[in-house]
């Protein structure tokens, strides 16, 4: 039982963490405006696809678990 205390309080931290970042990447003025971004608006219909960032995101993520998993 003290291992599924310790997971939970984990993943709330994590969670905690996931809205923190949600919160101030906002008033990031780059994260989701890169080059490579697909943004097409026509009439009253607008398309948004973050390419160019979900590509950044991902390599920074897996640098970092890799990082932390060669621990």
């Amino acid at each position: 039982m003290h291992d599924i205390g310790k997971t939970l309080v984990v993943l709330g931290l994590l969670i905690a963490l996931a809205g923190v970042l949600v919160v101030f990447v906002g008033r990031v003025p780059w994260i989701g405006r890169l080059p490579g971004d697909i943004h097409i608006q026509r009439g009253n219909w607008h398309f948004y696809f973050p390419l160019a960032t979900s590509i950044v995101l991902s390599l920074l993520l897996t640098l970092l678990f890799w990082l932390f998993g060669r621990r």
